[in-house]
């Protein structure tokens, strides 16, 4: 494999794994995280056990115009980029009224705003070459209203929306857009999110199986992808569409509730 892969959110978790899958496969890499040491060790673990080129991006995407910059460093360092993997995100449990609104305006920013700036700047280049695949990674959270994580399930209901729209837009391209959408996940995000103390994060999927099903859904161009639940949960999301709003409110907001 001779593609390359940009992928924010790498330093850990589902980001890092899928850095990993795709290192495996022969193909080089720009990562991008906060953290230059843990990206670092990343770059020289890949580079020296598959011989692949990976290119490192110290950026915090929260922050105004970071996606821009991302893009400007890209291509002044003369690279090409095959695969833009929006993977970078974070929660937060509580009441939205009682959480620090810098904080959500930060989440909103990240899942929303970044997301959205990335998969703009770099589907330019995809449309001149048409060429490319984009994964933005989403959650099952996308698939309904999330009292105690108001915020975080609304961002993730607009990257399904906005990933399903574009790649029905490029549907006479050779571009595709991919949405994941994980379950519970053993990974960073449920113990900075706090959501590691409740009944939905009792039984995790890994990091592992999760990027491995996205990344296989990527290749093979499809539109969504449901990751990390199990067989019951399955069932569960395909009622969704069927139980009282109300009544799924309330499930809801009990599976969030800290114990």
């Amino acid at each position: 494999m001779n593609k390359t892969a940009l992928i924010t959110g790498a330093s850990s978790g589902i980001g890092e794994q899928l850095a990993r899958i795709h290192a495996e496969k022969g193909g080089d890499l720009i990562i991008v995280a906060r953290g230059l040491g843990t990206l670092e060790e990343l770059k020289k673990e890949l580079e020296d056990t598959f011989q692949v080129n990976v290119y490192v991006i110290e950026k915090d995407l929260a922050k105004p115009n970071a996606a821009r910059e991302v893009y400007e460093q890209v291509q002044a360092a003369g690279l090409q980029v095959d695969y833009l993997v929006n993977n970078a995100g974070f929660g937060g449990i509580g009441k939205f009224h009682e959480r620090e609104l810098d904080r959500d305006l930060s989440m909103l920013h990240l899942n929303i705003v970044a997301l959205t700036a990335l998969t703009h700047y770099f589907l330019q280049d995809f449309v001149a070459a048409n060429e490319g695949k984009i994964l933005n990674v989403s959650s099952t959270a996308s698939l309904m209203p999330g009292p105690m994580q108001a915020v975080y399930y609304a961002t993730k209901a607009y990257v399904t929306s906005f990933s399903n729209a574009i790649a029905e837009e490029l549907h006479d391209t050779n571009i595709t857009v991919t949405n994941l959408m994980p379950g519970a996940t053993e990974t960073q995000f449920g113990k900075i999110s706090g959501m590691d103390k409740t009944v939905l994060f009792k039984n995790t999927a890994s990091a592992r199986s999760v990027a491995e099903a996205g990344y296989n859904a990527m290749l093979a161009g499809k539109l969504d992808v449901i990751a990390g639940v199990t067989t019951a949960q399955k069932l569960t999301m395909r009622l969704l569409p069927f139980l009282p709003k109300k009544l799924l409110l309330k499930q809801v907001r009990q599976m969030q509730e800290v114990e």
